[in-house]
């Protein structure tokens, strides 16, 4: 009886033990990032959506969906890299507008900080399974001064440099940019794999069965239908072989970017167009990841974040959708690469099960720059003056608490051609009156009140940009024009010690930021 009693005690002090040790555990972390993906793709989102979004609705259910979140750019390089440094990508020499392309030499410092090399500090496992987009440094046949590298002057079958493993991650598998870009061919750590072949123009590339995309290397067993599917198995593979040790997976996927190219699973099965069957694949993705924990028990401890890189891109068909009832900016103006709303406002929904409650809402402010200061708060780490400078912790957000410093942040946004616009608590100034971009706005039949080219918005009562109000708030709008220009020359937006810029190089051009040149020198 006495042994038996022991024996009780010993599995009972075992079983708590257990448990404690698994309350305990560091969380594993997986940032998923659809490609060009507005909120009014996303049912959570759009009651009115006519795409079946299950999985990223199961998201929104059992955590918090924020209806306030923002990207730092309207297109895909400049989000990347704010998501993976916490810095906006106009602090760099490299990148004041535009993206890279698929052999764009490396944009990310290999001496900088990032999410994952962060994590890695830490004890955590490493993965990036995805489209990278911020450049790898391949190695060229005649090297060349110039940032845009041209395709045939590349040897595919050499070991490729300062890529995603050379920026925190243990593990990658993807494609250098965009599914259009070229070359088209999977990467795994620093190898690109496959057969290669030259196609030199568009005859060549209609051969091949490409569509959309540009010439240039490709691999003979690389299909643009089979991208998507084959980044969300890498993914799950890569995580039930790591599911005994804290891991990061960064996932950034390639869809429903153009080309848009469901997988012959999903044609037509959106009922809407070929843009709405891609996002259901998403969606599927999203869904097998979820698959994935369930299965290895590791759901609970798990945080999983789904959001998007920008708005909606003009080549999902607007026209098309709106006729059936479908507009992917939701109730927004513009779309991708514009500083309107529909630029860079995008679905962003949290799960993390051990901590966070389900079924929350959350208003508040927030940018995909966040993620490294939310991590570091996650795990107690203390960022350094020249890390994450404008990242901000959501973490109190997820537990329905104010984020501290909400009150006095301003958040910038930038175009695809470098222009900037500045949200600070309500309020939103834009330097121009067509969103710094020629993309396009789907409710450009909605004129403007009172437009005019500085453009302020309350966005408390007005988020769909309806009424300018500058000349009525002129004051706000010189307060907001000295936010921006503090933001710039601070070399940060979050406090710490100010940071270099570029404000005083003579070979950098930056005509952008004359808007507030009054400010700045």
């Amino acid at each position: 009886m006495k042994n038996n009693i022991i024996l009780l005690g010993v599995f009972m002090f075992s079983a708590f033990f257990m448990n404690a040790q698994q309350s305990i555990k560091k969380p594993n972390i997986i940032y998923i990032l659809a490609d060009d993906m507005g909120p009014g793709d996303v049912k959570a989102y759009n009651k009115d959506s006519k795409i079946s979004t299950p999985n990223i609705d199961r998201l929104a259910k059992e955590g918090v969906k924020f209806m306030d979140a923002h990207t730092s750019s309207g297109v895909c390089t400049p989000t990347r890299y704010g998501i993976l440094t916490g810095q906006y990508s106009w602090r760099t020499s490299t990148l004041k507008k535009g993206v890279l392309g698929g052999h764009s030499k490396h944009l990310i410092n290999v001496e900088r900080e990032t999410v994952a090399s962060m994590l890695k500090k830490q004890g955590y496992k490493t993965a990036c399974v995805g489209k990278w987009h911020l450049g790898m440094d391949w190695k060229l046949i005649n090297p060349t001064t110039s940032s845009r590298v041209k395709p045939n002057n590349v040897e595919m079958n050499v070991p490729i440099k300062n890529g995603p493993n050379a920026n925190g991650f243990d593990y990658y598998f993807g494609i250098s940019a965009s599914l259009n870009m070229n070359p088209h061919v999977f990467i795994e750590n620093d190898k690109a794999l496959g057969t290669f072949e030259y196609l030199k123009d568009q005859e060549a590339l209609k051969n091949r069965g490409y569509i959309g995309a540009k010439p240039g290397w490709s691999a003979k067993e690389f299909e643009q239908d089979e991208v998507l599917s084959t980044f969300t198995k890498k993914t799950c593979d890569w995580i039930k072989e790591n599911s005994n040790e804290p891991f990061f997976v960064y996932m950034p996927l390639n869809a429903p970017h153009s080309p848009i190219v469901p997988s012959k699973d999903f044609i037509g099965k959106s009922g809407l167009n070929d843009h709405g069957d891609f996002c259901m694949e998403t969606d599927w993705a999203v869904g097998e990841i979820l698959k994935t924990l369930d299965e290895q028990g590791i759901a609970d401890n798990t945080i999983v974040i789904f959001t998007a890189d920008n708005g909606t891109s003009p080549k999902a068909g607007f026209p098309v959708m709106a006729k059936k009832g479908h507009h992917s900016s939701w109730v927004y103006r513009g779309m991708k690469g514009t500083n309107w709303e529909g630029g860079h406002r995008v679905p962003f929904v949290v799960r993390w099960p051990n901590k966070v409650e389900k079924n929350q809402v959350s208003n508040q402010l927030i940018c995909t720059t966040d993620l490294m200061a939310t991590c570091a708060e996650v795990l107690n780490i203390n960022l350094n003056d020249n890390e994450g400078e404008d990242s901000v912790s959501f973490l109190p957000a997820l537990k329905d608490k104010t984020i501290p410093v909400l009150k006095d942040r301003a958040v910038i946004h930038h175009s695809d051609v470098g222009i900037f616009s500045v949200r600070y608590g309500k309020w939103k100034l834009m330097f121009d009156n067509y969103g710094g971009s020629k993309r396009g706005d789907p409710r450009k039949d909605e004129p403007i009140q009172n437009t005019a080219e500085l453009l302020l918005f309350d966005m408390g009562n007005d988020a769909v940009e309806n009424v300018n109000l500058a000349s009525k708030y002129p004051e706000i709008v010189e307060k907001l024009k000295k936010k921006l220009a503090q933001v710039i020359k601070d070399g940060r937006s979050t406090s710490g010690k100010k940071q270099p810029t570029d404000l005083n190089d003579a070979t950098v051009k930056w005509p952008q930021v004359k808007v507030v040149k009054e400010y700045l020198f």
